[in-house]
């Protein structure tokens, strides 16, 4: 299981009352893989993460995990093992921009 946090308004749209969901993820926990299984689990997701043609994460859009920012991390690399165990969140951040 792997638990992900998500931004106040992906869990509007998804209709999501907690801060963390869990999810089992299909093969080696890595960012792909993740989104791949909330996308299939949360459709109306699709496109709000990540760009549906290309895959790569929207401008607002950051992942963090373990203390770490993976946002510029390759979409296959592994997640950190904490995560993979469930015991640290993966986390979906919107960025803040502005001043």
């Amino acid at each position: 299981m792997i638990r992900i946090a998500l931004p106040a308004h992906l869990r509007t749209l998804a209709k999501i009352a907690d801060r963390e969901i869990e999810l089992d993820v299909d093969g080696p926990p890595t960012q792909r893989a993740v989104l791949d299984a909330l996308e299939a689990h949360y459709p109306m997701l699709r496109g709000t993460i990540r760009d549906q043609e290309t895959q790569l994460r929207r401008a607002f859009i950051r992942f963090f995990a373990c203390e770490r920012d993976l946002s510029h991390e390759s979409p296959d690399a592994p997640l950190p093992e904490e995560v993979a165990a469930g015991e640290e969140p993966y986390l979906i951040v919107g960025a803040m921009a502005g001043g």
